[in-house]
């Protein structure tokens, strides 16, 4: 068996690749920086930036605690190349997943909207019902006061 060597750096980069936004958009440097700003951990999305391109290697444990929480994996995740396999091929089939569902149920506004609608009460979705009918009235009645070309 050939024993890897996988850079700190690699391990962060898969972990930004294989976690993204709900739109499908790889979260920035800056958004990960100011999530764990929010947690009371001191970090620059630049000093981020310099952990992805292997400029800087040594972080602090906190660092690295920091960065596990936000992406959702332990911190052994940097250390023990085990555990990273495991969570490298969790994350894959999770990514391979979500593509497939997205593929299944597209991406569109609409599609979004009556998924979260599912999620209510009956009594919030007659609301959300009401609320529709009401901005549906609206921008109809605005087409009908536009001048016609």
């Amino acid at each position: 068996m050939v024993e890897r060597v996988r850079s700190l750096a690699g391990k962060l980069n898969n972990l930004f690749a294989n976690s993204t936004t709900r739109r499908g958009q790889e979260y920035s440097n800056e958004q990960v920086a100011a999530a764990i700003v929010a947690t009371g951990v001191t970090i620059s999305q630049s000093y981020i930036w310099q952990l992805r391109k292997g400029k800087k290697d040594n972080p602090t444990f906190k660092h690295l605690q920091a960065l596990a929480a936000y992406f959702g994996v332990p911190v052994s995740y940097f250390f023990d190349d085990e555990v990273t396999d495991r969570v490298d091929q969790q994350l894959e089939e999770l990514k391979a997943e979500q593509v497939r569902l997205n593929n299944i149920m597209g991406s569109s506004d609409a599609q979004l909207m009556a998924l979260r609608a599912g999620e209510l009460s009956p009594q919030g979705r007659r609301q959300v019902m009401d609320l529709l009918d009401v901005v549906h009235r609206l921008e109809q009645a605005e087409k009908d006061t536009r001048p016609k070309e």
